[in-house]
């Protein structure tokens, strides 16, 4: 149930992102659902692939360079899901930005840890 809670809040703020940029379009709920399924998808599988293999850059970096990580991963998202447009490579990474903040922002305030 809570897999199912934290998908659907994924999805609302990937929903909420094209109002407050204008670099980023969601054309309706279904593209969102879809969008937050494949992007959790892409973060769970091929993520932690790239972050590996761009560890000397991060590292050297100081840990900015997973922003573009998921930039790059917000707009491959966008590439493959229909209803899901992101317009150029910065709207992908200030999106991916925006998404998280938003998708923290309200997991926080709606899930519950077990320790209240």
């Amino acid at each position: 149930m809570r897999l199912v809670l934290t998908w659907l809040i994924n999805a609302a703020a990937l929903f909420a992102v094209p109002y407050l940029m204008h670099s980023v379009d969601v054309t309706s709920v279904g593209a969102a659902l879809i969008a937050a399924l494949v992007l959790g998808l892409v973060n769970t599988l091929i993520r932690p692939l790239l972050v590996l293999l761009t560890l000397p850059v991060t590292v050297l970096s100081l840990g900015l360079f997973i922003f573009l990580i998921n930039g790059f991963t917000f707009w491959l998202v966008s590439q493959f899901v229909p209803g899901f447009h992101v317009t150029g490579f910065w709207g992908a990474v200030g999106g991916a930005l925006l998404y998280s903040v938003i998708s923290w922002a309200l997991s926080t305030l709606l899930l519950k840890d077990a320790d209240g």
